[in-house]
């Protein structure tokens, strides 16, 4: 857990306290998507609503789905539901990404088969559920969180933790690194998200409203 936890953190650091820096080669958009989002906050409300899902982001962040004793922060899944869907478990996008992590069916469908291979006991669903996957199962909390969860992990796994390849992958896809030869997908959408989660990260790491 401590080793993903501290490389995203190291690059979130690295992003909003000493983005100015940054290589020259670096994305002048990233730039200013990261400076746009640095001083975002979490509002009560914004707090109240995470609350209502917090057992279940304690309960899947908590399992090493790649790397024994290797796990995703909550803090960080925690970022990214506000930044994707405002905590709203109803939440559709443009693209028909559903639920609170705003997860597309076929990126949901494709990790239940394997989280259900896997075998293990998760406490809320069954792994008959997350082998046969339906599109209305990703309005519910408990299934969004865990598979939102696992592809987190799946990615910090995959991407050394750094953050702007790991929301890359959850936004424009998990092969655009290569695509763009190591590199973030440069979409305005993705740096976007890239800031905001940032954004949101760092602020619920300094004030710890879920301790």
């Amino acid at each position: 857990m401590r080793q993903y936890t501290f490389k995203v953190t190291v690059a979130l650091s690295f992003f909003v306290l000493f983005h100015v820096h940054l290589p020259p080669e670096s994305s002048a958009d990233l730039y200013s998507s990261v400076n746009k989002y640095k001083e975002s906050t979490v509002d009560n409300d914004s707090i109240r609503k995470l609350a209502k899902f917090d057992h279940f982001i304690r309960y899947f962040s908590s399992f090493s789905y790649f790397v024994p004793n290797h796990k995703v922060s909550p803090d960080f899944i925690r970022a990214l539901i506000l930044a994707e869907s405002s905590a709203n478990p109803a939440a559709i996008s443009g693209k028909n990404a559903m639920g609170l992590g705003q997860i597309l069916f076929s990126t949901g469908a494709q990790a239940g088969r394997e989280l259900a291979r896997s075998n293990t006991d998760f406490k809320y669903i069954s792994n008959k559920s997350l082998g046969n996957l339906r599109k209305t199962d990703l309005y519910d909390p408990a299934t969004n969180i865990l598979i939102t969860c696992y592809l987190i992990a799946k990615y910090n796994f995959k991407f050394d933790g750094k953050l702007d390849l790991v929301v890359s992958a959850w936004n424009a896809g998990e092969n655009t690194s290569s695509l763009y030869h190591g590199k973030h997908a440069p979409y305005q959408e993705t740096e976007n998200l890239i800031g905001k989660i940032n954004g949101y990260y760092v602020y619920l790491l300094k004030h710890h409203p879920f301790k």
